[in-house]
């Protein structure tokens, strides 16, 4: 469509003009199973062109040298205060409190949503409400804990009445992440919902179609791979929460834990 056409035009003119483009590249296979769900039908993506990932191991690829969680912590901190600073978007004179993201300076897994919801808003937490109460469920099952992992969102401010995120607004926002994917270097990143699995895989395909396999997210020029699959958003298993959707996101969360060494419980019962 030309209104597509224009759009992602528009975004990449941005991204150029700001240096940001380098990061957006994603390489792999998405699954085509021509399912669908409610999710797949959310607004068109914000897709950009980019580099070509590196097909280089992680282990011999040079990562900045940052010696002790607390370096990593203080330029978490440095990212989440120029958040709370910036007015590059409208949405700086609506929110209540920007939402950085949380969680651990040495987590393996780095989870993104799309964007604070009021409850998030008000306390300037990501996922505290209940998609968030959903969510460390989820967590809970796998075995791990909240603070084990490192939740953020691909806009750090609300948009109003919870609409959906405008393209100028991810352009301005998404550097935020990527300096924290940059700097948590996560061995996986599950994107939850159909605008963080699009936006973070240059796709305009539907969650139906995207989660359930490993994809690979590039942060970079000669930055190895990351790991990325994509899954049902908790919002959206409470909206259609069946036995069917949430075998699926269990069905997802074990190959992370399995990508990871990690074990397996037998069932997902938090989820």
């Amino acid at each position: 469509m030309v209104q597509d056409v224009d759009l992602n035009k528009v975004v990449r003119q941005h991204l150029e003009m700001e240096g940001f483009f380098a990061g957006f590249a994603v390489r792999g296979k998405p699954r085509c199973e021509g399912s669908s769900s409610s999710e797949s039908v959310a607004s068109e993506p914000v897709a950009v062109s980019g580099s070509s990932c590196v097909d280089t191991p992680r282990s011999e690829v040079q990562m900045p040298r940052r010696t002790t969680p607390a370096d990593v912590v203080k330029e978490l901190e440095a990212i989440a205060a120029e958040a709370r600073e910036c007015r590059k978007c409208g949405l700086g004179g609506t929110r209540t409190n920007a939402v950085p993201g949380e969680g651990s300076p040495k987590t393996r897994i780095l989870f993104v949503g799309e964007a604070p919801g009021a409850d998030e808003d008000a306390q300037g937490r990501p996922f505290v409400g209940r998609a968030g109460q959903l969510l460390d469920k989820i967590i809970e099952a796998c075995g791990l804990k909240r603070e084990d992992v490192f939740i953020a969102n691909i806009l750090k401010c609300r948009p109003p009445e919870n609409r959906d995120p405008r393209p100028d607004e991810v352009v301005s926002c998404l550097p935020f992440l990527q300096r924290q994917i940059e700097i948590l270097n996560p061995e996986v990143i599950v994107a939850l919902g159909a605008h963080a699995a699009r936006t973070l895989l240059n796709t305009n395909q539907g969650i139906g179609q995207l989660r359930g396999e490993f994809q690979e997210y590039c942060n970079g020029i000669g930055r190895p791979p990351i790991k990325l699959i994509a899954t049902y958003h908790p919002a959206y298993l409470l909206r259609s929460y069946t036995p069917d959707n949430r075998r699926r996101v269990w069905e997802d969360m074990k190959k992370v834990l399995v990508e990871l060494g990690l074990p397996v419980p037998e069932r997902g019962k938090g989820a």
